[in-house]
């Protein structure tokens, strides 16, 4: 390891406190309510439950979604026998991976038990508390009897992942090679160099998914494993021997069409790789060095593809495709194990992820290189969010099937949506609007069509049945990003265009841009010019001739630009003194709209009437009711400033035109977020709760606001939603991503379908 990355390493572990986990309560305990119910005497109530049910455990406890990552230190990664104190951050580690991508909760276990009797005695009488084992790091052949052993006595799942984990991943890799090289399974040859846990947990897995076990030719340090052979044998390594006078790696290589590597740097030379068939398929994965290095295999074999277990080269087979997510099926079905038809679902599911389209959360997490199926992407990336929506219901489907889930899943659809908060934090938030949205889709326009993010989210939208959307783009140039994105839309055919070049209706949408804007300084070639290069003025005017229902721009340049055009082309509703931004942040602790983050730097007491008044009907939109806070630097009139008399006068304003809002002010921030507080200073607030609608004094405060809380406190931002036009139009700002875009497209069909039903 380089000196600079050792001492990064140990910064990380070290601050700014030890150790990467730490337990945190799920419930609140800040009254003595809250202790009568957590502890005694109403504790006793979910004993006596669980004592009567012991399935009531899952409902009651953390132990259905509680996973135990359990070693004795006898193998840790690459350094050996190095105990379980020095094993701890490996299991930490792995702790942490299985709640960052699949929410699973992990205390790890570092056993001072040498001897497999002990261990499972120790890790058997575990079973109470957690519904399931991950063994980790444990030395073979020790850990084939140990997990059998556990998986024989226990009714929760165990998985030893050096085994199980590293035969998906594998076997997900060699599956989609062999489909890229149109191979079958069952006709080819595999050679293995090393024949430890993982290399033969490969081999049982593979037999599983169709390689046929006389093509399969086994390799150790003591040369090929063959009948009769006594060195370094056991019976798992036995089931593979062969018939046959040949020793050597070298000499049973020729015409395999693949090489599997568990074992050891450099064992396969690059005249063995020349040996191979056509088309090899080489999986040296011994780390951090692997059999044959890729660039040297590649210059053996052009035709060679290539896995490692590096992160430095394509194709890195890493674990964590696999273990938080098989988990993750497992719990939420309440199997009793993980059996060979889950772990052949999780592999399947892997292997098709990996042909589909990339994601910009994958593309942003490469550093900005979007890979698409290929010699060079195999299998998907670790940082794709899609894993857990694949794996999961794959995982859960199959142990249901296999007789071995306690209990079923009865709506897969449901089950899919609820994974979605492992996937987009505003998966639950937006539920509302694209069921809305996929009930009547209606046509939406994205003024920057080239934009790879826009293209993403219009092959969501398109997936999911959102909307009907229109690319404004020079076709040739949607054409190559879509390809090169490995998208599925078909620009020009299901997904219509407009053409800024040449399109038939350029004379109309020019004409009408000059009719609006001709007392405005802007002569017929001026006008032509800006309809041919301006794409949100484009889309705005597919909007004013109704070839659109709704538009999306914003993705490119100032936000103060895109909503002059908007501004001049689709004009502010009838009756409206001024349009305004809703911001909506999703924290941790809530979700949270902030109005008006981007467009008027002072409004009058009427103009924050006014958009509260609008932002209360959007926030309904999303199925939530508004609950408003008028907020200022004075509380409940304790200041006499003009902007504090400002948010007064606008409250006076909404009583009487909305009298059954939900709406209290002016107000400190902290008291409209905290009941306590603001019944102690104000106890007859019509406002009851938390505030989820937060409508500030001016543009400084609400956009500073909103971008503070938005990065202290991890926030996921939806918009801003532009609210006071006379059509659905939305501004977006440059660093949205292409899931955000899915969200605002969600939006604005919601927009346009309520101003259908008014009009």
């Amino acid at each position: 390891m380089a000196k600079d990355l050792r001492e990064a390493a140990l910064a990380y572990h070290r601050l700014p406190k030890p150790g990467k986990l730490e337990i945190s309560a799920t419930k609140p305990l800040a009254n003595q309510r809250d202790l009568a119910l957590a502890y005694s005497p109403g504790v006793a109530a979910a004993c006596d439950a669980i004592a009567a049910d012991p399935a009531e455990a899952s409902t009651l406890t953390a132990r259905g979604n509680l996973v135990a990552v359990v070693t004795n230190g006898t193998a840790v990664l690459g350094l050996g026998a190095i105990g379980p104190l020095a094993a701890k951050p490996v299991m930490e580690g792995k702790a942490v991976l299985f709640k960052k991508f699949a929410g699973v909760d992990v205390f790890d276990i570092e056993l001072d038990a040498k001897s497999s009797e002990h261990l499972i005695e120790v890790v058997a009488a575990l079973e109470p508390t957690f519904g399931g084992i991950n063994l980790e790091d444990i030395k073979a052949p020790e850990c084939f009897e140990i997990e059998a052993a556990l998986r024989e006595r226990m009714n929760i799942p165990v998985f030893h992942d050096d085994q199980h984990g590293t035969a998906i991943i594998v076997g997900a890799a060699i599956y989609n090679g062999l489909r890229l090289v149109g191979k079958e399974i069952g006709d080819v040859k595999l050679v293995t160099s090393g024949a430890g846990a993982a290399a033969l947990a490969c081999l049982d897995l593979l037999v599983s998914l169709g390689v046929k076990q006389e093509n399969i030719w086994v390799t150790d340090i003591a040369g090929v494993v063959y009948e009769g052979r006594e060195e370094l044998m056991d019976r798992w390594k036995a089931r593979y021997a062969q018939p046959t006078d040949k020793r050597k790696l070298a000499e049973v290589i020729e015409g395999a069409d693949v090489f599997l590597g568990l074992s050891a740097p450099g064992v396969l030379k690059p005249e063995m790789v020349q040996a191979m068939s056509d088309q090899p398929i080489i999986m040296a994965l011994a780390n951090p060095v692997p059999e044959i290095m890729p660039e040297d295999a590649k210059e053996a074999r052009a035709d060679a593809i290539i896995a490692s277990g590096r992160s430095d080269y394509p194709n890195q087979v890493n674990n964590v495709l696999c273990f938080p997510y098989i988990f993750r099926g497992a719990l939420d079905c309440g199997a009793t194990a993980i059996n060979e038809e889950m772990k052949l679902a999780c592999l399947k599911a892997i292997a098709d992820l990996a042909m589909k389209e990339q994601s910009d959360v994958v593309q942003k997490a490469m550093g900005g290189e979007g890979r698409s199926f290929g010699p060079d992407y195999l299998i998907p990336s670790p940082f794709d969010p899609r894993l857990v929506l694949e794996i999961a219901p794959a995982v859960a489907k199959a142990a249901m099937d296999s007789g071995v889930a306690t209990r079923p899943i009865e709506d897969f659809e449901a089950y899919r949506n609820d994974l979605q908060r492992f996937v987009f934090r505003s998966g639950l938030i937006m539920k509302p609007l694209f069921q809305r949205a996929k009930e009547d889709p209606k046509r939406v326009i994205y003024a920057e069509g080239e934009d790879e993010r826009v293209l993403r989210a219009v092959q969501v939208v398109v997936d999911e049945g959102l909307a009907k959307p229109i690319l404004v783009g020079r076709p040739e140039v949607v054409a190559t990003r879509v390809e090169r994105l490995g998208l599925r839309i078909r620009p020009g055919e299901d997904v219509p265009l407009i053409n800024p070049q040449d399109d038939p209706r350029f004379r109309t949408y020019w004409q009408t841009y000059h009719e609006l804007m001709q007392r405005n300084g802007v002569a017929p070639e001026a006008a032509r010019e800006i309809v041919r290069t301006r794409g949100t003025v484009i889309a705005a005017l597919a909007v004013h001739l109704g070839d659109a229902d709704a538009m999306i721009c914003g993705t490119t340049g100032r936000y103060k630009r895109h909503l002059d055009h908007v501004t001049d082309v689709v004009g502010k509703a009838e009756g409206i003194l001024d349009c305004s931004a809703i911001s909506l942040v999703i924290l941790p602790t809530g979700s949270f709209f902030i109005v008006d983050t981007y467009v008027t730097p002072d409004p009058t007491a009427d103009e924050i009437a006014e958009m509260t008044l609008l932002a209360a009907r959007h926030v309904r939109r999303f199925g939530l009711q508004p609950k408003v806070a008028l907020l200022s630097h004075s509380n409940f009139g304790s200041a006499l400033t003009p902007s504090a008399r400002k948010m007064r006068e606008a409250l006076a304003i909404l009583h009487r035109r909305a009298p059954d809002l939900e709406v209290e002010g002016e107000m400190h921030a902290d008291a409209a977020l905290n009941e306590t507080i603001r019944e102690n200073i104000f106890p007859n607030s019509k406002l009851k709760g938390t505030a989820n609608l937060l409508v500030m004094p001016t543009l400084d405060a609400a956009n500073i606001s909103f971008n503070l809380v938005k990065a202290l406190g991890e926030g996921l931002s939806v918009g801003p939603i532009l609210l006071g036009m006379a059509a659905p139009a939305h501004i977006l700002t440059p660093s949205v991503t292409a899931r955000g875009i899915v969200n605002m497209s969600a939006v604005a069909v919601a927009d346009a379908q309520d101003r259908a039903i008014e009009d």
